[in-house]
């Protein structure tokens, strides 16, 4: 909560920041209802937390325009060139990261219930699409009701005209590597 709070501090697009944050509002309210139930283990909450502070700095910057390749260039990478993009690539990033790092909160949400690991990883992998079509739906829908600029604000396309498709191959790639991962954690627990 300090972070998201000091993130607000003089904010570079004050008339962005109420849409871009709500989703982190959202990602605390997850964190603080559990605490009270206790079903999260250690890795959720830091798959959530991580989550949270990708959603911040690119609420902060609008996603568009998160200085990361700065930050790279003091030590000599430029990100741009090794992925053979102009564009700023932190939204990319950040639906990967959605993938990558939800899936274990999902799959423990989902195993709670079901007690069957397998079907739980495949719930929770599909929960992660549906999650990401969700909102690429609701970026979709904010080009209805936003104005043109404000709506490119928000959404980050910078252009790109399949945006849309690659933010879901991103969380689709996360979710995936993720799920590999979990998949031979099972079957390692089951020859046990």
């Amino acid at each position: 909560m300090v972070i998201a709070g000091c993130s607000l501090i003089n904010p570079i697009y004050p008339h962005e920041q109420l849409l871009q944050q709500a989703g982190t509002v959202l990602l605390l309210a997850v964190m603080v209802m559990d605490i009270f139930r206790c079903r999260f283990s250690l890795l959720a909450y830091v798959c959530i937390a991580l989550f949270t502070v990708v959603h911040i700095i690119g609420a902060r910057y609008i996603y568009s325009y998160v200085p990361y390749q700065e930050c790279f260039s003091a030590v000599n990478l430029d990100l741009n060139s090794l992925f053979g993009t102009k564009r700023n690539g932190y939204d990319r990033f950040v639906h990967f990261a959605f993938g990558f790092v939800m899936l274990p909160v999902l799959y423990e949400l989902v195993e709670h219930k079901l007690k069957r690991p397998l079907v739980s990883l495949f719930m929770a992998w599909l929960m992660i699409q549906f999650g990401s079509l969700i909102y690429e739906l609701f970026e979709w829908s904010l080009t209805i009701y936003l104005s043109p600029t404000d709506a490119e604000n928000y959404n980050g396309q910078q252009g790109d005209i399949w945006d849309a498709q690659k933010d879901m191959a991103l969380a689709l790639l996360g979710s995936t590597l993720t799920s590999l991962f979990y998949a031979f954690y099972i079957k390692i627990k089951r020859n046990k």
